[in-house]
């Protein structure tokens, strides 16, 4: 018999915060002001205060997500939560929509990104191979073993923070700081109350991916101790660098400005360093990006893992296979080559918009799980609780299932198009489950 191979713990709090902050700090920051102003009809006010609004609900969902993922400190994450929470068929379906969709969706977009960026150096017509190319790169270094995607996790967290620092300081150094931040809250005949909504959608595209290290916590040390320092602290960083940042932009250039641009970093860059300070920025900007795409290449993988290890998704032998390193390098390469697929698109909003909402119905149900394990389980051990409860948690479910309804609802035929699209691949995954279930009872039997 083949000796099982088991993954390694090897990460720890540093890896696992590094995984928050970069897989949430990779385009958002960079490019989602130009929406956001253009919401607010150019005026900044309405626009500053949905980062701390959307901020807070972050953290309060991670607050929340930090429960479960404790409790259940499986690889899978959210697929291993749901499961018990529920029932199979609801891990399932969770591990489906973020292995066909989500996480690919997401790896393809920050590729795109990237690519777009390079552009500035290499020129146009480039984007689709060049964001191909990006993916498989970090295919093979993430194939060299756990250390090695979480090193280069850290480094390009450490890296993409730097560009970010410096708009920082220079923009408040050598910004006129002539321009209002927080007024006007919105343009005239605009309703605050219906630019919020539409504000809070764009920016929570801005905060995804914190969940994903509760993917990687069969491979942290301590996951009682570290995960929610790691989720939480990692939220709270990145919502006061996404606050000082948007002052610092406004600080050089005005909100109505800001709303025509589709790189305002780069232009602000261009402001206080010259021309040369455009392509200064475009570097940074792709270094963040790349740690983005790494990390959930890296929190995917695992997901794929985690079903095909107990059988529950399609070809899942060759999925549950690990390395000589101990990663899962068949299901590295699955994510992954469905992202290649995805950017031959080559729309960053299309797959950014198809990503958030394929995942945030999942998300909402994990919120909802807390709620329930306290019902259906009040004596077991935790080691960590959702603090001011029920209060935190009902502020994480209420923002779940406005993100559902407002991009079925309330956000135009494109992004109602693409969420019942999401629905369909979802229902989709559940005649697949009932045959590799079949499989999986008629081997059982065997």
């Amino acid at each position: 018999m083949e000796q099982k191979k088991e993954l390694k713990r090897n990460l720890g709090v540093a890896t696992a915060m590094a995984l928050v902050v970069g897989c949430v700090i990779g385009s958002g920051v960079f490019f989602k002001p130009q929406a956001i102003y253009t919401a607010t009809g150019g005026a900044p006010g309405l626009g500053m205060i949905a980062w701390v609004i959307t901020g807070l609900a972050s953290i309060a969902a991670a607050l929340t997500f930090a429960e479960v993922a404790i409790m259940i400190p499986k690889t899978g994450g959210m697929v291993a939560y749901l499961e018990e929470i529920y029932n199979p068929v609801v891990g399932f379906l969770a591990g489906w929509v973020q292995t066909i969709l989500f996480y690919p969706a997401m790896i393809s977009a920050l590729a795109v990104v990237c690519a777009q960026q390079a552009g500035l150096f290499i020129g146009d017509g480039f984007t689709v191979p060049l964001a191909i190319g990006i993916i498989i790169l970090i295919i093979l270094l993430n194939n060299l073993g756990s250390k090695v995607g979480g090193s280069i996790q850290v480094i390009f967290t450490v890296c993409k923070l730097i560009p970010l620092v410096l708009l920082m300081v220079f923009g408040f150094v050598k910004g006129s700081g002539a321009n209002p931040i927080f007024s006007p809250m919105v343009g005239d005949g605009l309703s605050p109350a219906v630019v919020l909504g539409q504000l809070m959608v764009a920016i929570l595209f801005a905060f995804e991916g914190w969940t994903g290290v509760g993917a990687i916590a069969g491979e942290m040390k301590n996951p009682s101790r570290d995960l929610p320092i790691a989720i939480v602290g990692g939220v709270s960083v990145i919502m006061g660098v996404y606050f000082i940042i948007n002052i610092a932009y406004l600080w050089v250039i005005p909100a109505s400005e800001l709303a025509t641009l589709t790189a305002p970093a780069s232009a602000v860059a261009l402001k206080v360093f010259g021309d040369i300070g455009g392509k200064i920025i475009s570097v940074g900007i792709m270094i963040s990006v790349f740690g983005a795409c790494n990390g959930f290449v890296l929190s995917g993988s695992r997901v794929a893992y985690s079903l095909a290890a107990e059988g529950n998704f399609p070809f899942g032998r060759n999925l549950a296979k690990l390395n000589n390193a101990q990663v899962p390098t068949n299901s590295i390469i699955l994510v992954g080559g469905i992202g290649c697929i995805y950017a031959i698109s080559g729309q960053f909003n299309l797959l950014t918009d198809l990503a958030v909402f394929s995942s945030w119905t999942f998300y909402t149900l994990t919120f909802i799980g807390v709620m329930k394990l306290r019902k259906d389980r009040p004596d077991a051990v935790r080691t960590y609780k959702v603090p001011l409860y029920p209060i935190v948690p009902i502020i994480a479910v209420v923002s779940g299932v406005y993100v559902i309804i407002n991009q079925l609802f309330m956000s135009g035929l494109q992004s109602t198009v693409l969420s019942v699209g999401s629905i369909i691949i979802m229902l989709v995954g559940l005649p697949v489950y009932t045959v590799v279930k079949k499989k999986k009872d008629k081997k059982k039997l065997q």
